[in-house]
């Protein structure tokens, strides 16, 4: 039983709680670092990093935290690690933290993190805790990285990988390596349009009436198969 549990807790935030594309939580970052994937990568490197290690520390002390003062307590904590994530960032991966910029510190009220510690880590043990930490910021990670992966292909024609994690570029000569997708010597295909918020947002809507058809077709389906179970039993 506790490893179905352990199993449905992690796939949840994956899948069928996606934080961005299903709880429509986290839009503000989403939209503003997937220029490239390297930035969104990296945002969600982050954002796990805080949401994991905040959402197991506030389990530990659940107990301990009086209810009166619970969310200032959450938001202190998890400020806490915001500031540990924000001083490594800024001194080892410079152009990461001069990429997402202020984005970084918002992490601290964003809405995902502050919701799992109250909707989850408050009231479930540690393990618990850190495999819905895990799963919410994976699934978080992929949804913008997706939208990421879109805009840059789009927007520039391919992938450059060495901008943001500069050790790519030190690896490769010190030069970006470069991805050509829809663009190159004697050809090129790209949308500006695609890099601007503008952009942003479209991707976004597309890909949200994709998974929300999806979802529609599977529940018409379920329904349907219903029906018919209905009136098979009811013809018996």
């Amino acid at each position: 039983m506790e490893k179905k549990e352990y199993k449905s807790t992690f796939i949840s935030g994956i899948i069928k709680e996606n934080p961005l594309f299903v709880s429509l939580l986290g839009f503000c970052p989403a939209l503003a670092v997937t220029k490239s994937l390297e930035a969104a990568l990296g945002m969600g490197v982050l954002f796990t990093f805080v949401l994991f290690f905040s959402n197991l520390l506030i389990s530990l002390l659940r107990k301990l935290i009086p209810e009166e003062i619970k969310i200032p307590c959450y938001i202190i904590i998890i400020a806490s690690f915001v500031t540990v994530v924000k001083l490594l960032c800024e001194a080892y991966l410079p152009e990461l933290y001069s990429t997402l910029g202020v984005f970084i510190s918002l992490i601290v009220v964003n809405c995902i993190v502050l919701g799992r510690a109250e909707a989850f880590s408050s009231k479930n043990g540690p393990v618990l805790s850190m495999l819905d930490a895990l799963g919410n910021g994976l699934g978080y990670t992929l949804a913008i990285c997706l939208i990421a992966l879109i805009r840059e292909v789009l927007g520039t024609g391919m992938l450059t990988f060495g901008t943001t994690f500069t050790f790519i570029a030190n690896a490769n000569g010190g030069v970006p390596f470069k991805l050509y997708l829809l663009k190159g010597e004697n050809y090129g295909f790209a949308f500006s349009f695609f890099t601007n918020p503008a952009g942003a947002f479209l991707v976004v809507a597309i890909i949200l009436a994709i998974l929300t058809s999806i979802r529609n077709k599977k529940e018409n389906k379920k329904k349907v198969d219903a029906k018919i179970a209905k009136m098979k039993g009811e013809n018996k």
